[in-house]
């Protein structure tokens, strides 16, 4: 077997974290690279540090899967952190798996998950740390094909001049097809690159850049950047329009089987079991809800053995059960109940059980839920109002009402719970100042709440800047400058500072910014993340090295603007860079729900009310799988709810307790 091991080993001794390069993690498949080197290669590559990607259910998956197969090897590698780039590049060792340490210039195919758009440099210098030219156009028949997918690939432009190929939605049933197309090739000795390719691009839930031509309008006064005029397939046989990949029955991948348990500490350190993907709360936000629909639910007893058969193998003693809105799962109380009988042992013991629910609905929230999950420890609960008044609620469609969130904390309080945080966006289309010191004032009444309970209770706000997603309603929406995110950030944190016990915390607006750019833009914003990587700027996502300067000055010296891509408002009319790829969202319903918004007028959950055709059950023949007829308790965004009196305070909160001794 071919190492970099002897290599690699001398450098750790100079790194902070040496445990995130030597894989060895319960659970981890032993590759079995085959002597003929018939089966196509993998490396999965997350482009963020071992313990930002090693949680990652999606590569989880895939590698499963892939090494099930008889034609397919899939190993794993990570974003080398600073210090070891700069031994590795110094020692001219290149980017290498972490489960066998093999080079990368030894597998097919470099396949990267993308969760957000701030790593797209690292895939750059990880593309680059492997050998290969990271220019696509360059690439020659021994080269790596490289491959994205993730939530964040839904717009691949800004990455077409450095990729093979971008896989659409969701990849246990694509990457057998991607494998056999690709061994196909392999076995024809790697000759025809552009067939290949072609061929590739007949994979449904597969788009292949090189295959289209994209043209643009001359610049004028009034676009002075110039809109897209056409996107056109090259060949007769390559498809007009990408669609995206779904999974019909989420029960037929109980996947992963063997969970990876790290020899060092990362991020969401537990067992993940997803229990159902999808959502159609219809938050015009959110892009993960837009385009995951529909909504299938794991069968509740495959969640319970997937759950059971986990801890068993891992060790663990936390379990998340993963979703968009955990809370909607039908029967989840039962499932809860079920998780702790079956692990009776543990909850005797001093290693209780600990169950989370990460995304939790406000108003699917009661005092049963508070009471089964989290038994072991109860210290923070995190809710998502998004929207500090109800008005703005409605804009956005999170239909939560103010007795919704009072309820729901006040469960929590009431059963053991002593801090809430509480997730807001800030530049939200409408927003007013009113709204955003609507915020604070919301912390504080949840603080109020918590105060009949505990005299520990506490409110932390956490502010993120908001930047509009591809293939969602606010896709044409101008985003605020970082300059007024700013503003709005300064409001909530000198209100918070008369609230007592409110804490504000927020994202940087100016990483907003960049995130603007490289979310909306189109193939023209490729030279613009290579210069940004040229230049040093490597994990963006990361504070200590984000810099938006970098930024602007490679948009001026490619003569971009900030404010045509980012900051300015988009025409119904306008071809939008993802237009020939689609979530199987219809384009006159997303717009028809942008015009929704700003006439304040909210939409009810789906799943429990007529189809408003959205275009995905219809398009792709898949409706929505969930176990319950009834929706959630509390009602499910606005379903069966009176949305009139949403904004009302109920009395019982702002009613200040009388003093001992004095007369009402």
């Amino acid at each position: 077997m071919s190492t970099l091991w002897p290599r690699i080993e001398p450098l750790l001794a100079k790194v902070q974290k040496p445990a995130r390069y030597i894989g060895c993690e319960d659970g981890a498949t032993t590759p079995r690279h085959t002597d003929d080197g018939d089966a196509v290669a993998w490396l999965l590559a997350y482009p963020d540090t071992y313990e930002i990607g090693l949680p990652n259910q999606g590569l989880q998956i895939l590698y499963e899967i892939l090494n099930e197969r008889d034609d397919a090897v899939a190993e794993r590698t990570y974003a080398p952190w600073t210090d070891l780039l700069t031994e590795m590049r110094a020692a001219e060792v290149p980017l290498f798996s972490v489960d066998t340490h093999r080079a990368a210039t030894e597998f097919d195919v470099l396949a990267f998950n993308l969760s957000s758009e701030l790593v797209y440099t690292n895939v750059l210098e990880m593309i680059d740390l492997a050998g290969s030219p990271i220019h696509a156009a360059e690439r020659g028949a021994d080269d790596l094909v490289v491959i994205v997918g993730g939530h964040a690939a839904f717009n691949p432009e800004p990455l077409a001049d450095f990729i093979d190929a971008a896989v659409l939605g969701e990849g246990e049933e694509v990457v057998s097809e991607i494998t056999e197309v690709l061994g196909e090739w392999k076995r024809s000795g790697r000759a025809d690159r552009e067939g290949m390719l072609r061929r590739l691009s007949q994979v449904p839930g597969v788009y292949v850049p090189s295959m289209y031509d994209v043209t643009y309008h001359e610049p004028t006064d009034d676009d002075p950047i110039g809109t897209i005029e056409a996107v056109t397939p090259r060949y007769p046989d390559v498809p007009d329009t990408v669609d995206k990949r779904t999974v019909a029955d989420l029960g037929e991948w109980p996947y992963p089987k063997s969970p990876l348990v790290p020899l060092t500490e990362v991020v969401h350190d537990r067992l993940s079991v997803e229990v159902f993907r999808g959502c159609t709360r219809g938050c015009r936000f959110c892009q993960a809800g837009m385009i995951t629909r529909p909504v299938r639910e794991r069968p509740a007893e495959q969640v319970r053995t997937m759950v059971n058969d986990g801890l068993r193998r891992a060790g663990y003693d936390e379990v998340s059960l993963t979703s968009l809105s955990t809370a909607d799962f039908s029967d989840i109380e039962p499932v809860v109940k079920g998780i702790i009988a079956d692990n009776g042992d543990a909850a005797n013991s001093c290693d209780t059980l600990t169950i989370s629910l990460p995304s939790l609905r406000v108003d699917a929230f009661t005092v049963g839920l508070a009471g089964e999950v989290q038994t072991g420890r109860r210290s923070g609960l995190t809710f998502a109002p998004e929207g500090g008044s109800w008005r703005l609620r409605k804009v956005i469609n999170k239909l939560i009402t103010e007795e919704d969130l009072y309820g729901a904390v006040e469960s929590a309080f009431s059963q053991g719970w002593t801090r809430m945080k509480l997730y807001f966006l800030t530049g939200l289309p409408t927003e007013t100042d009113e709204d955003t010191l609507g915020i604070v004032e919301l912390a504080a009444n949840c603080v109020k709440i918590g105060k009949q309970y505990t005299n520990r209770a506490s409110v932390t706000v956490s502010l993120g800047g908001f930047v509009p997603k591809p293939h969602t309603p606010f896709q044409w929406f101008g985003q605020n400058t970082h300059e007024e995110l700013r503003r709005k950030i300064g409001l909530a944190k000198d209100a918070a500072k008369k609230a007592k016990g409110v804490q504000v915390k927020w994202h940087d607006a100016a990483a907003s910014t960049a995130e603007g750019i490289t979310s909306r833009g189109d193939r023209r914003i490729g030279a613009v993340i290579e210069r940004v990587w040229r230049n040093g700027g490597l994990f963006q996502e990361w504070g200590e090295h984000f810099d938006l300067d970098l930024w602007s000055d490679a948009m001026e010296a490619e003569g971009l603007t900030v404010d045509w891509y980012v900051y300015r408002h988009r025409e119904e009319s306008a071809i939008l860079p993802w237009e020939h790829l689609t979530a199987g969202l219809h384009k006159d319903f997303l717009w028809g729900d942008w015009q929704d918004a700003l006439a304040e007028a909210g939409v009810e959950d789906c799943r429990w009310t007529p189809c408003y055709d959205c275009g995905v059950c219809t398009g792709y023949g898949i409706e929505h799988v969930v176990a319950s007829p009834i929706a959630p308790a509390g009602g499910s965004q606005g379903t069966g709810q009176d949305l009139s009196r949403g904004g009302e305070v109920p009395v019982q909160i702002m009613r200040r307790p009388t003093p001992a001794g004095a007369t009402s």
